[in-house]
């Protein structure tokens, strides 16, 4: 393949596209019929989006790049814009700048290069068989189409060979400020151990500068070793403006005052404090994906000769362990308050029963000897009351003994209709909109149907007596959708939110005058049963329960797999 010429690549970026278009033979026909063909392709392009971003849902690799079901409804639509600007028509240079700069995003989000040729794939059969069967023309169109991708491929990926260039020249500048031996040594590490660590060990000069980053380190914050390699570990792990920063700040200060030591081995000086030598600092950091984690880290202050690293950070991810830790607290919490209400439930049953007998006996000896009507209407309320702690009581039966899960494969299409449906008398009393959010194919999963009904009309009843509460019109969202192994379910209300530190999960709480405090304990225990999870984020004008649960039913429920 003959080289090119410098005068080729002095001329304006501008002049790429035309290159590009005569080299796949993209001609002035092939723009016109793409501008006839956007009639026909239109009114699908909605539909070929959702099935677009629910094909991802099922990577995990693809799916860890979005930070949320906001961004990926975001997404959609500029998947839609992007389609109608393929048929637009003008093929321009301010054509060629809007793609490229399509491929600038995907790199700043990290999305894999070979996403790129895949998502292409997908996008490109949809579309094909939209030509085929339009009319007689479909094959010219489809040759158009597939002219056009290749030249939106072909530029995007101009956009991931620019970052290669820009990250190896900032590999270069590196070594040109004396660090090529530095960065040998850190090779050496990696090939010892430090590679084969299930920790994140970040190795750092005394004034913070990250010269060491293993691949532990690479997966849990998503940043590349090489773009890492040179800048602090507050600027990395976005502390600026935190006061885990402060604190790391001033540790790293105390190890920059220590002697120097580069003409021997050096130990941690004698005036520095013990609590510094080996500190201990738990941070929330944001990843390159925009995720938060929980990292506890152990800086150590430990010295070579000849080696510019002194302090070796060894951080943990404890994002996991710790929502495990806070599920099972409150599940041996709900387990003894239920053997307890079990106990109570027993004791106060047989009385109840004989009480309203007696209460029932009462009521019609006083009717058919004419008592005054208020001595009847106050024998109505001891009766009323008493059942309602009879209605008390079974709660307490439900929550201390649960039945058995009866698992078979459901739609949360139809979970989530059913709740909308049992709730809607209710909502329209208090004026409050009742919105359902699904995707358009079947989301099933393996539950007990009748269980998560039970879960998803308390959580949509509490609300809209939330909204009802504060005494205005609102809305209430039922949504669901599919990840890699899981599905989420949320509950949405703009109601006045619940104030930080309220526990709404434990048994016997509420903050309703009739209420019995079981419906969300009730509900946790259910959904946990499942093997999922039950969680909420509430702020002022917006609360959202969220449901996550497995795809494959409980973990007790799945056959063994070989």
């Amino acid at each position: 393949m003959a080289s090119r010429s410098p005068l080729r690549d002095s001329l304006p970026l501008e002049t790429r596209f035309e290159e590009l278009k005569r080299y796949v033979a993209f001609s002035a026909e092939d723009a016109a019929r793409l501008r006839a063909f956007r009639d026909v392709a239109s009114p699908h392009f909605v539909r070929i989006a959702q099935e677009f971003y629910d094909r991802i849902r099922q990577h995990e690799d693809a799916h860890a790049v979005f930070t949320g079901e906001a961004q990926i409804a975001r997404l959609q639509r500029s998947l839609v814009q992007w389609m109608e600007r393929l048929f637009g028509g003008c093929y321009d240079e301010a054509y060629f700048e809007g793609t490229a700069k399509i491929g600038r995003v995907h790199v700043k989000v990290g999305l894999p290069q070979r996403y790129m040729f895949t998502a292409m794939a997908l996008i490109r059969s949809s579309l094909i068989r939209l030509a085929d069967g339009s009319s007689p023309g479909g094959p010219a169109v489809v040759d158009a189409i597939s002219r056009l991708l290749d030249l939106e491929l072909a530029i995007m990926l101009e956009s991931y060979r620019d970052d290669f260039v820009a990250r190896l020249q900032h590999v270069e500048r590196l070594e040109r400020q004396a660090l090529g031996a530095s960065l040998a040594r850190t090779e050496h590490r990696y090939i010892n151990a430090v590679e084969l660590a299930h920790v994140l060990i970040v190795g750092l000069d005394a004034r913070g500068t990250i010269l060491l980053f293993n691949q532990e380190a690479e997966r849990v914050t998503g940043f590349a070793r090489d773009e890492v390699l040179g800048r602090t570990l507050p600027e990395v792990l976005s502390l600026d403006e935190s006061a885990h920063g402060d604190d790391l700040r001033a540790v790293l200060a105390e190890f920059a005052a220590a002697p120097p030591h580069g003409e021997a081995d050096a130990p941690a000086p004698p005036s520095l404090p013990n609590a510094l030598r080996n500190y201990v600092l738990d941070t929330q950091i944001h990843t390159r994906a925009g995720q938060m984690r929980t990292l506890l880290w152990n800086l150590t202050y430990a010295p070579a000769r000849g080696d510019d690293v002194c302090v070796f950070a060894i951080g943990r991810d404890t994002t996991d362990e710790q929502a495990m830790l806070a599920r099972t607290q409150q599940q041996e919490k709900l387990a003894a308050i239920g053997t307890l209400a079990a106990g109570l439930a027993h004791e106060i049953r047989n009385p109840l029963n004989g009480a309203q007998l007696h209460v029932t006996y009462l009521a019609r000896s006083l009717k058919k000897s004419g008592a005054h009507p208020e001595l009847i209407e106050t024998v109505a309320v001891v009766a009323d009351e008493i059942t309602r702690l009879g209605g008390l009581v079974s709660e307490f039966l439900a929550f201390a003994r649960p039945k058995p899960l009866l698992v078979k494969a459901v739609t949360a299409q139809t979970l989530l209709e059913r709740t909308v449906q049992m709730a809607s008398a209710q909502a329209a009393q208090h004026d409050v909109t009742l919105l359902l959010d699904v995707p358009p194919s079947p989301l099933t999963l393996v539950a007990d149907g009748a269980k998560l009904e039970q879960v998803l009309l308390n959580l949509a009843q509490n609300a809209i007596e939330a909204i009802a509460h504060d005494g205005r019109a609102g809305r209430v969202t039922v949504r669901a959708r599919r990840q890699p192994q899981t599905v989420t379910i949320e509950v949405e209300d703009d109601g006045p939110g619940i104030p930080p530190g309220t526990p709404i999960f434990d048994a016997f709480f509420s903050t309703k005058a009739q209420g019995t405090g079981l419906g969300l304990s009730i509900s946790h225990r259910i959904v946990t049963d499942h093997g999922g999870s039950l969680d909420v984020d509430s702020r002022s004008g917006c609360t959202i329960f969220r449901l996550v649960l497995p795809i494959d039913g409980p973990p007790d429920t799945r056959p063994e797999r070989f």
